[in-house]
């Protein structure tokens, strides 16, 4: 019985971390409710009245979501910092309330300042935006000279509240954060290897919706390996075990990807192609009643099944034999051992489970440390062998050159403070054509479309987003101010659960959070005995006004036009690539070793920016249909591109500790024609007038074929290689006629 409740407990925190890797949004939300509530409770023993009631909780707000810092020391001296900052600010507002004209440019100023410090990092980010919205809280609540002593007071218990639910109540270490992105990591392995399972029988009416789930399976185990490399710095004692559980998260994630791929080879009757993992829409492959009638399925289906165990089994659980012997085996195919009867294509598969295998033990000895090895096989020694001498390898001495920053106009937290000035200038004179009283709601707005943005297009989306949440939000505003009524307890209830909701869905939909934002003003304003159907949709127009305001600044102050970032960030990537392809290729050729696994690393962020620029141009809404498909078919082969790069990468990482690797030559003529195609797109990128172009020849794959006596030119390994290079090859010729790059083939 107890074991039935362990296991249940497990899924259901398998579950959890999977759907909110590291536990990032249940740990914000709790922690900015907790903040509010005891920021309540001690102000309401005070005997505060509602007004300060509403500012201590807004300022509570306000104090946890603005630091973003990892190190405990780095929050607790922003948090300090901002005290002062926030004092000042509501001050100054108080001070300022009767000269309309003056109080208007020290808010324009404020604002270019709060947006001018990002440049400082998070801790600059945080105080300007701490000075920001303290002053607005001080608006919203109307301050005044007369209660400046006790709205102070208010201020300095919501920062305190918010201090001792940030270190005490719910604290967040980063070494707790990584621990929980590594179980996040787990359960979306899991996950695929289960939804890899559902095409074992997935017929062709129910493939599409399989291949579906197989691609954000995909995404989503990608999307926690990113979010763990940017937390090892911190989460890790030394540089030594960073860079150890970046290979090892490195090498689950290709070998899973790997698995999915010769899954749907062996289901189609031709090797499927990487772009359908990663290109929405991509139709699926023809497939067949199954993969490999008989014995041999029920053999796949299992061993899958004990993949997914070895992944989700803690150490705690793993007892006895069982475990060993499912290990044991998986990796017994690595060696050729016990390989059922079946098409290539389905042994390959079993290759495939023995490699993931192979990658899911190192995973474990990473994370879980040293694990029992009194049961090992001859070919689970050989693994654990080959593990070991590659952490031996790891060499932390790696060096990191200091990146050249833009200067003036050309930085852009500049450009950005120059731009959010101008449109908060437009959002106070037009706002105050519609109400004397809460022209700042059109501020508000117009600051924060321009918040995580960084072109014209991702202005315009955001702004959408913002007025049709508000727009949703009103509505729901409408229905619980008419239900809350004059429960002034019961509506700070609401209020709470309404924040905790927004900070939960706030990195899932923008819309969503907009719509929690404004529905919890309803209820504030109920509060405050302001509330009217009039001023929730004075709230809208000016929701409206703000953002119309700030796409106009950022259209025709010092624009970034969607176009041009993109292309920026598309030679980045390409930069990346030609780094990452080359670095593998070399070292697999007998170069001198490289850090590649810091290389891959900035390739898959280069393409995470990319990915994130072009939600402009891919949304549902664009009406330009062919550039939508455009980008997306375009981002997709990038996807290709960088999981080839990242496999030749992990391949070359071996070659020092695995004797089954050998450095061949030969390889750099192999590669030099994709390496001089991918320079030539990003030189026609950089400037359409490039007289560039990209060549097509013979096929890499061709190289495999043996020689006249039959003999196979080259190794497995080598052969494994040469088939990624080729997929390589093929994405980024695929690349040329999108980005209208001319294609060449060299007359025979």
């Amino acid at each position: 019985m107890k074991a039935a409740g362990r296991s249940a407990r497990t899924r259901l925190r398998d579950r959890v971390a999977a759907s909110d890797p590291g536990l990032l949004r249940l740990t914000a939300g709790l922690r900015t409710v907790g903040a509010i509530a005891l920021a309540l409770a001690v102000l309401a023993v005070s005997g505060a009245d509602v007004t300060h009631l509403v500012a201590g909780a807004m300022t509570a707000m306000v104090a946890t979501f603005a630091i973003r810092e990892k190190e405990l020391g780095a929050q607790a001296v922003t948090l300090a910092l901002g005290l002062p900052v926030a004092l000042a600010s509501v001050s100054v507002s108080s001070l300022l309330t009767s000269r309309v004209v003056i109080g208007d440019v020290f808010f324009v100023v404020l604002i270019f300042c709060a947006v001018f410090v990002r440049r400082f990092g998070d801790r600059g980010t945080a105080l300007g935006l701490i000075g920001f919205q303290v002053y607005f809280v001080s608006l919203f609540v109307g301050a005044k000279v007369s209660v400046l002593p006790e709205l102070l007071g208010a201020i300095a218990v919501a920062f305190v509240c918010s201090a001792v639910v940030r270190f005490a109540v719910v604290p967040e270490t980063p070494a707790g954060v990584l621990q929980r992105l590594r179980q996040a990591f787990r359960a979306r392995l899991a996950q695929l290897i289960a939804t890899q399972t559902e095409l074992l029988d997935a017929g062709p009416d129910g493939i599409e919706k399989t291949l579906e789930h197989l691609r954000d399976g995909t995404a989503r185990l990608h999307e926690t390996a990113l979010m763990i490399q940017s937390r090892l710095e911190e989460g890790t004692p030394d540089e030594s075990t960073a860079r150890l559980v970046q290979r090892r998260i490195a090498d689950a994630e290709i070998a899973a990807e790997r698995l999915g791929l010769l899954l749907l080879t062996a289901r189609s009757a031709e090797r499927a192609d990487t772009l359908t993992l990663h290109l929405p829409g991509a139709p699926a492959p023809s497939v067949g009643s199954s993969p490999a009638p008989g014995e041999a399925t029920e053999i796949l289906r299992r061993d899958l099944g004990a993949l997914r165990t070895l992944v989700l089994r803690p150490p705690s659980e793993a007892r006895g034999t069982a475990l060993s012997h499912l290990r044991n085996r998986l990796l017994g195919y690595r060696d050729e051992e016990n390989l059922p009867e079946a098409t290539p294509a389905v042994q390959d598969v079993f290759r495939g489970l023995g490699e993931t295998a192979r990658a899911v033990m190192g995973l474990r000895i990473a994370l879980d440390g040293p694990q029992d090895e009194s049961d090992d096989t001859p070919a689970t020694t050989r693994s654990r062998e080959e593990l070991d001498a590659e952490d031996a390898a790891i060499d932390a001495g790696e060096e990191t050159s200091a990146k050249e920053e833009p200067t003036g106009f050309r930085r852009p937290t500049t450009r950005a403070a120059v731009q959010v000035a101008v449109g908060s200038s437009l959002a106070i004179l037009g706002g105050e054509f519609l109400s004397a009283e809460r022209w700042y709601w059109a501020v508000l707005a117009c600051w924060i479309v321009f918040l995580n943005t960084a072109s014209t297009g991702e202005i315009l989306v955001k702004g959408y987003r913002r007025v049709l949440g508000t727009m949703l939000g009103v509505v729901a505003g409408i229905v619980l101010a008419g239900v809350v009524g004059g429960h002034t307890w019961i509506a700070f209830g609401l209020v709470l659960l309404l924040i905790f909701a927004m900070f939960y869905t706030a990195p899932l939909s923008y819309t969503l959070m907009s719509f929690f934002v404004t529905a919890m003003l309803g209820l504030l304003y109920t509060l405050l005995h302001t509330y009217s159907l009039s001023v929730l949709l004075l709230r809208l127009e000016e929701t409206a006004l703000g953002a119309a305001c700030g796409i106009v600044a950022a259209a025709l102050v010092l624009p970034i036009r969607t176009d041009r970032r993109t292309n920026e960030l598309l030679g980045t990537v390409l930069e990346r690539l030609t780094d990452v392809t080359e670095g593998a290729v070399d070292q697999l050729s007998g170069g001198a070793a490289a850090d590649l696994l810091d290389t891959a690393r900035e390739l898959d962020q280069a393409l995470g920016d990319l990915r994130a620029a072009t939600q402009p141009l891919t949304h549902p809404i664009t009406p330009l249909r062919a550039r939508r498909n455009t980008a997306q078919y375009v981002v997709a082969l990038l996807e290709t591109c960088a999981y080839h790069a990242r496999s030749l990468a992990a391949t070359a990482e071996l070659l020092p500790t695995h004797p089954s690797i050998a450095a061949d030559p030969r390889l750099r003529g192999a590669v030099r024609r994709t390496v001089r195609n991918i320079e030539a797109i990003a030189a026609h990128v950089a400037d359409e007038d490039a007289r560039t172009e990209v060549e097509t020849g013979p096929s890499i794959a061709s190289l495999l074929e043996p020689d006249a006596a039959g003999v196979p030119r080259y190794g497995r390994i080598t052969g494994r290689v040469l088939r990624h290079l080729e997929r390589l090859d093929e994405a980024v010729v695929g690349l040329a006629r999108p980005l209208a790059v001319p294609v060449r083939t060299p007359a025979r």
